[in-house]
């Protein structure tokens, strides 16, 4: 019986494939919809795979793969391609987080913050408010097509990073940072109308306070937060929209840019 080498049969097009299913897995621990965690593991998983079969004859006539020589240093390859795809989803998830910052600081305001929902990607607790625009987020994700921006930039990245290419830039860390300050900056402009509606009722009761000592304002200061601060966001939501437009340009530069620091 011929003894098959193991490393012999990598050198082919099953090493190549198990390094674009991983680096595709990538996309789905933590990016926008795909990392959505109220989908089971299972259908991430065969949507991976089944994304690999299809990608996968087109990116096989423009690499070639050598397997490395060892176990061990083919697992630092795999760590790396799982690497490369995490790093899209999470620049792509950076808008979701602030959209979760500024639903906690409106709830905060407003009154909700007694009130929390399950958040489907973190699985964590999450704003009442923050959790209402995450799902109008998504909605409008998938209907502005921003999921297929996901997959061209994954089809990207194996061009300006093929397999065990990927180079650090001195620029990363600044990078990382600047996308995380981002969150706190974004998270601030969502919240600030409502912020600032509820600051302005504050002063308002604050001045019927002192005018109007036989007024009780701390129980009619609950319901007027709740009426103030719904309908400033009512009022926002066609605004938002349109704001949805200009963080997902945003998001999209910051994947490309966030692939130019890792190609060689």
């Amino acid at each position: 019986m011929t003894e098959i080498d193991f490393f012999d049969v990598l050198q082919g097009q099953i090493a190549a494939f198990l390094l674009v299913l991983t680096r595709t897995s990538g996309i789905f621990f933590v990016s926008p919809f795909f990392g959505s965690m109220n989908i089971p593991v299972t259908i991430r998983a065969g949507t991976a795979f089944a994304m690999t079969i299809l990608i996968f004859p087109v990116l096989i006539e423009e690499m070639t793969v050598q397997a490395p020589a060892t176990v061990v240093m083919f697992a630092a390859l795999v760590i790396q391609e799982l690497f490369i795809g995490w790093l899209i989803g999470f620049v792509g998830y950076i808008i979701l987080a602030a959209i979760n910052m500024s639903g906690k600081i409106m709830d905060m305001q407003v009154g909700f913050t007694i009130a929390q929902v399950m958040d489907p990607t973190s699985h964590e607790q999450s704003p009442l408010i923050g959790s209402f625009l995450y799902n109008l987020t998504i909605i409008y994700f998938l209907a502005v097509n921003g999921h297929h921006m996901i997959i061209a930039a994954l089809m990207e990245s194996f061009r300006a990073v093929p397999f065990n290419s990927i180079v650090w830039h001195d620029s990363m860390a600044d990078f990382i940072g600047n996308i995380t300050n981002g969150i706190f900056l974004t998270g601030m402009k969502i919240a600030m109308p409502v912020t600032f509606s509820i600051l302005l009722t504050n002063v308002g009761m604050g001045i019927l306070a002192r005018t109007m000592p036989q007024m009780n304002i701390f129980v009619i200061g609950v319901p007027m937060h709740l009426v103030i601060g719904t309908a400033m966001l009512a009022l926002l939501m066609p605004f938002y929209v349109l704001f949805l437009d200009v963080m997902f340009d945003d998001m999209y530069s910051n994947i490309s840019t966030a692939i130019r620091l890792i190609s060689p």
